[in-house]
């Protein structure tokens, strides 16, 4: 591998030899202010592809032939539309294709996996749900009202992992001596697979493992994981877990989000569950009777129809996926954020007005695409300054910037370019 060194030349070099680099002609990039931006919050908000309007013209001119008729003989018919994503999800997550299926929104899968996997036994004492400390907002309000749901005080049966004093990331050690010294409490860990603040990739595998041999059900938020770090949900024997589809996917604001459920749970008659006729045997779906006979698999959690115009920009997603690969964007992703890191430490030896510390793990193992950053000695004024020279990146309180050069999209000279609005903006 090359030496790296922060010029145009040796960006220009790299993107030279980047075989995704074709994929970056297939979105729109924005442009504000008579100028296109350096985008590098696809942590937040995906890309436009540009196949999407293509895609959504597809279904209103069905919708508008067809009517109601559309379900059975649109040109992607919408009754079965969600099958035709669930083969490009699998892949994504690491999944059997049983095991999937696009429905809802992230935090309304969440609440219905939860009704199903988090069944607290107050006769037996295990009531307790484990999750990480300064998880995402809408996980936390989840857990807190689904604990109060089930008439627990989420004072008392909720354990949230933090880091220890003065550090900014979770031990793997912590999670696990905290699943350990709570094995008869604990009857749920969920955790965010990626945390959306500091970027750290935790060891979904070995969680998994400890909380099985606590006699725990083990589920993970991955809305800042697919898409983004390598996942394999059916091997490391995963409950459930649950994502959305704009951040990385980019498939476009409040899109659908994904589910899987592990084969063992597929025929499983004692899972409580909230259902609906989408989740019904699809050979009775419309015989209208009472009796909910679940289909076997992800897809017996479903509530409702399809929402097609979100899933049609998903399928243009998910195929570009199929067409990079996880692996190879998981390649490109380390040797770009590793660029990334290279271009702050820079900057940062050589400026007398700020110092960068990078709290993202520095491993590469325990990190996606994003790096969170501290900018000692200006934090929210820094990232004003970033946005007024047209860098697009992610503020977070109290005092972190995100920045996540996205593999499908963002190249090494975006990199190089957004050292330099860092440069004029610290000047």
């Amino acid at each position: 591998m090359m030496t790296p060194e922060y010029t145009i030349d040796y960006a220009r070099s790299r993107d030279a030899a980047d075989q995704l680099a074709g994929f970056r002609e297939q979105f729109h990039f924005p442009v504000i202010n008579d100028r296109q931006v350096l985008y590098f919050t696809g942590n937040s908000l995906g890309l436009q592809p540009k196949k999407a309007g293509e895609a959504l013209q597809v279904e209103l001119e069905d919708w508008a032939r067809w009517g109601v008729e559309g379900h059975f003989h649109a040109r992607n018919p919408w009754y079965s539309y969600h099958e035709i994503l669930t083969e490009g999800a699998a892949a994504v997550v690491g999944a059997q294709s049983s095991e999937v299926v696009m429905m809802n929104a992230l935090t309304v899968n969440l609440h219905l996996m939860m009704v199903s996997f988090f069944r607290p036994d107050k006769q037996s004492g295990r009531t307790k749900l484990l999750c990480e400390a300064k998880a995402f907002p809408s996980d936390q309000y989840a857990i807190e009202t689904q604990l109060r749901f089930h008439g627990l005080d989420p004072a008392l049966h909720l354990i949230e992992v933090a880091p220890r004093e003065g550090e900014h990331l979770l031990r793997e050690e912590d999670i696990l001596a905290a699943i350990e010294d709570h094995k008869d409490e604990i009857a749920l860990v969920m955790i965010g697979g990626v945390n959306y603040y500091s970027g750290q990739f935790f060891n979904l595998e070995r969680i998994t493992r400890a909380g099985h041999a606590a006699g725990a059900i083990v589920g993970f938020d991955l809305a800042h994981a697919a898409g983004n770090v390598p996942l394999k949900l059916h091997d490391w024997e995963v409950d459930f877990a649950c994502w959305c589809t704009y951040k990385y996917l980019n498939s476009g604001p409040g899109s659908v989000s994904g589910v899987f459920v592990h084969e063992r749970h597929a025929y499983r008659s004692d899972l409580q569950r909230f259902a609906g006729w989408w989740g019904h045997d699809k050979d009775e779906r419309f015989l209208m009777e009472q009796g909910f006979k679940p289909i076997p698999g992800a897809e017996g959690w479903q509530l409702s129809n399809a929402p097609v115009f979100n899933m049609a920009i998903h399928k243009v997603a998910l195929d570009q996926f199929t067409d990079a690969g996880m692996t190879q964007l998981r390649e490109k992703s380390l040797e770009l954020t590793a660029y990334l890191e290279f271009v702050l430490k820079q900057i940062s030896a050589a400026s007398a007005t700020v110092k960068f510390e990078i709290i993202t793990p520095a491993s590469s193992r325990e990190r996606g695409c994003q790096l969170s950053i501290l900018a000692h000695g200006m934090g929210k004024q820094l990232f004003d300054k970033l946005t007024a020279e047209g860098v697009i990146a992610d503020w977070r309180e109290p005092n972190v910037i995100r920045v996540a050069p996205v593999p499908m999209y963002n190249s090494f000279e975006d990199v190089y370019h957004f050292g330099k609005a860092m440069e004029k903006a610290l000047a």
